[in-house]
């Protein structure tokens, strides 16, 4: 019964989507029509929205975020750069701009046959980007996770995005059901002498491309937020001179390893164990600035999407020309 329920929703969200954006009609018309309130066509756009059944994309790029994005390839040997126009908001808006920017180049990047399976880390950025990621056939390819996807507590991790991509094309999902912290060096080394964690592992290395988020240790990241480290583990990050996450892994803002035990008990690939390989990193938002920098700067990452305020930040950090004339 659940299940024709919901096929009910779904039939009247399409024909709610299909009057509003198509036809044009207020949500008092579409309410007439379809014989509901005007609140429940609201409810019902919003599900066609976020079911993927309407797809909004706006071709092209403004002047400047076209400069910052060659800017920054050329200063960081990029593949490819795509930044996001400004949106005139805060760090969530941030988000929403490069998502929407990366469901468009996921869904490009998975509607050709180079890519059949795809390497995943965890990540607001990449939650939001998945979710807006239009519906793809793709019953062949295979999604990894390279990541630990639980929390210590052993309790399913919010951000991890195997299952909306499976979703979001009909794939084939791999969990790592470990941590991404273990507690220590000898529960990572238990988890990793299980014979499914290896396989696994294994073949998550031999991905065609590997989609990142990039972290920070500051309050307003997901580490801290989710309580996936303590606030001591934190302080000692920072007074380390951690200033990023790169797949568990603890930067110092020159790229390399901050000297601190804590990233020895991930739980997942190095980003070492993927270099040379097609790595795709999304970030959003001026606070992930250090961040992104000391993630860029490790020479891994290849393509980049980012939001406009960050990139400016970025191109004001290296000295870039088009940061001082802005």
């Amino acid at each position: 019964m659940q299940t024709r329920d919901d096929d009910w929703a779904s039939y009247m969200a399409i024909r709610a989507a299909w009057l509003s954006f198509i036809g044009g009609r207020t949500q008092g018309e579409i309410a007439s029509q379809l014989g509901v309130s005007p609140a429940k066509v609201h409810r019902l756009i919003a599900h066609a929205q976020k079911a993927g059944y309407v797809k909004f994309q706006v071709d092209g790029r403004p002047r400047e975020c076209l400069e910052l994005e060659e800017e920054l390839s050329g200063h960081f040997h990029l593949t490819n750069c795509i930044v996001a126009p400004d949106l005139g908001g805060d760090d969530d808006s941030a988000l929403r701009a490069v998502a929407v920017s990366a469901s468009q180049f996921l869904g490009g990047l998975l509607s050709g046959s180079n890519v059949s399976r795809l390497g995943v880390g965890m990540g607001r950025t990449l939650t939001a980007a998945v979710e807006a990621l239009p519906k793809i056939a793709r019953p062949d390819l295979e999604i990894m996770s390279i990541c630990g996807s639980l929390t210590r507590t052993l309790a399913a991790n919010p951000y991890d995005i195997v299952q909306k991509m499976q979703e979001r094309t009909g794939g084939i999902g791999y969990y790592l059901p470990v941590p991404y912290f273990a507690e220590s060096l000898e529960e990572k080394a238990m988890f990793l002498t299980q014979r499914s964690v290896q396989d696994l592992m294994e073949r998550a290395r031999q991905s065609d491309a590997f989609l990142i988020g990039i972290g920070s240790v500051a309050n307003e990241g997901h580490l801290v937020q989710r309580g996936m480290i303590s606030k001591q583990e934190q302080e000692n990050l920072l007074s380390g001179g951690a200033v990023s996450d790169l797949m568990g892994r603890f930067l110092t803002i020159d790229g390399n390893l901050a000297p601190d035990p804590l990233g020895d008990c991930a739980v997942g690939l190095h980003f070492d164990e993927v270099r040379g390989a097609r790595v795709i990193a999304l970030v959003g938002g001026e606070s992930k600035v250090d961040a992104t920098l000391a993630a860029l700067r490790t020479g891994v990452i290849t393509d980049l999407i980012a939001d406009e305020t960050l990139a400016r930040a970025l191109s004001k950090r290296v000295g870039s020309k088009l940061a001082q004339s802005a």
